[in-house]
């Protein structure tokens, strides 16, 4: 068995070339299909486990989750406040997800991430902290060694993969500036299809929706303050970038695989 990719063990199956070439024939995969570089925890861990128990779905699997209720709001309200991270998987960005470019396919793709994958030392990061970004909670790094490290890793994941982009639409373009960029995020957009990369990234482990109701915000930050309490201790390894597919708009990603990094790479 190969050290150099790992599928998903809760699918039992190892992907073959077979696979990634099935999946690049699959229907107008170029314009629907979306793939992301993710940091997503180690199967089984702790961290994976709460995130997709909270998030109500396994980005590994695909299978839905009950969701633990919370003290003051109703399940259906969770549910809601959930949405749009459950559809991503509990994950921290590396690469923001894109289609690939016309004359790209999936198996180079693949290919590509690898390679990425064994040129990268493994990192950590660190103890997390609970924050409210805007108006949405997650999780961060608390130590800024463990953010120096991720953005190392964005920055040389995203120039290597940034070629298979295929290039935001007009409609794209102009549906991200409506929300208000700053000239440098303007720049980026352009630059690489993405307004929050480089200076403008910053990695974080997504809880929620945007909540803007004050007493909502409240009783989610005082529920996951105690239950993430102790999954924020200690150590966090990176060990694996992890490959999200989205089919189409609107379906949820899953992780595709697992690729170990650096010296893991090797076994």
């Amino acid at each position: 068995m190969s050290g150099s990719a790992r599928h998903c063990r809760t699918s039992g199956i190892w992907p073959s070339r077979n696979f990634w070439t099935n999946m690049n024939a699959r229907r107008s995969e170029h314009m629907a299909a979306r793939y992301g570089v993710y940091y997503a925890p180690e199967e089984g861990s702790e961290l994976e486990q709460f995130g997709s128990r909270w998030l109500g779905r396994s980005a590994a699997t695909g299978r839905e989750i009950r969701q633990p209720g919370v003290p003051g709001l109703d399940r259906e309200i969770v549910q809601i406040l959930t949405q749009a991270p459950r559809l991503y998987g509990f994950h921290g960005t590396l690469v923001p997800p894109f289609p690939l470019c016309r004359g790209c396919s999936s198996e180079d793709f693949r290919d590509k991430v690898a390679a990425c994958a064994r040129n990268l030392a493994p990192i950590d990061l660190g103890p997390l902290e609970l924050r409210v970004l805007g108006s949405f909670l997650a999780l961060v790094p608390a130590e800024a060694a463990g953010m120096e490290g991720l953005r190392a890793l964005h920055e040389t994941c995203l120039l290597a993969l940034h070629p298979f982009r295929e290039p935001p639409s007009k409609a794209e373009m102009a549906r991200r500036r409506a929300r208000g960029l700053t000239p440098t995020q303007d720049r980026l957009l352009v630059r690489f299809g993405y307004p929050y990369v480089l200076e403008e990234y910053r990695f974080h482990l997504t809880l929620t929706d945007a909540v803007p109701d004050r007493e909502r915000r409240a009783a989610l930050l005082e529920y996951l303050e105690f239950e993430t309490r102790p999954l924020r201790e200690g150590a966090h390894p990176v060990r694996e970038l992890c490959l999200f597919r989205q089919e189409s708009p609107g379906e949820p990603f899953t992780i595709v695989e697992r690729f170990p990094m650096g010296k893991e790479a090797e076994g």
